[in-house]
């Protein structure tokens, strides 16, 4: 793995737990709460952490595209798929975890998600925009990659995928994220292309996003009695 990979998951670690140290900082520094101090330095960190990655991957993009490329009508075509193939992959995996696992239903983490985004809609750009981006630069071209060099497909793409699932903090759904995962490199080995997988990521997360952020809890509740019974046959 070239150094400068290295310090690209270098970058993604201190974003993730820089607010430590930088949201009480901030707090004592312009009198805010701690909430605020929370969701103004997480959204600062992870802006700058996209900075400085598309910095050091510098040298990729200049590389340009591969001849075999996916170009812009497959790179459309393999995006609008890709929603589905992940939503199809994402509900097998739910049936799994309820059916045969018996985990219950939610997850926590987007919960937290959008009880933050709730109080303070700007924090919305880190599911929509910024972490998909971050995270597939991150668990798709620089881990899946390297790993896709040493192994075969199915290996490299399950192996990132535990990674990404297991990144997340939730050992009980690891098969939901994993599952997405593993779509998420199937699509960028298919294109050719990370803007593809980058695509259905954050496609995804807003749609989760503005759904939620949309419905009442009544009518959230209701929208997971259906997603139940559809999943469930």
């Amino acid at each position: 793995m070239a150094s400068r990979y290295w310090y690209v998951i270098l970058t993604y670690v201190v974003v993730q737990f820089s607010v430590i140290i930088g949201a009480p900082l901030i707090m004592s520094l312009f009198s805010l709460s701690e909430f605020n101090a929370f969701v103004y330095w997480t959204v600062f960190s992870f802006i700058t952490g996209l900075i400085v990655t598309l910095f050091i991957l510098k040298p990729d993009m200049q590389m340009g595209s591969r001849r075999d490329a996916a170009q812009s009508g497959e790179v459309i075509l393999w995006s609008v798929l890709g929603i589905f193939m992940a939503y199809f992959a994402q509900a097998i995996a739910v049936s799994i975890e309820i059916y045969v696992l018996g985990i219950d239903a939610g997850s926590e983490n987007t919960q937290q998600i959008m009880d933050i985004t709730r109080a303070s809609p700007i924090f919305m750009l880190i599911p929509a925009i910024i972490a998909p981006i971050l995270e597939e630069l991150i668990f798709r071209k620089i881990i899946f990659g390297s790993l896709y060099k040493r192994m075969n497909f199915f290996l490299a793409g399950v192996l990132s995928a535990l990674i990404f699932g297991f990144i997340h903090g939730e050992p009980q759904h690891i098969l939901i994220y994993a599952s997405m995962g593993f779509v998420f490199a199937f699509l960028y080995i298919k294109t050719k292309r990370i803007i593809v997988p980058i695509i259905v990521h954050a496609s995804m997360n807003t749609l989760v996003v503005i759904a939620q952020y949309s419905l009442s809890p009544e009518e959230m509740q209701q929208l997971e009695q259906l997603k139940m019974i559809l999943v469930g046959g």
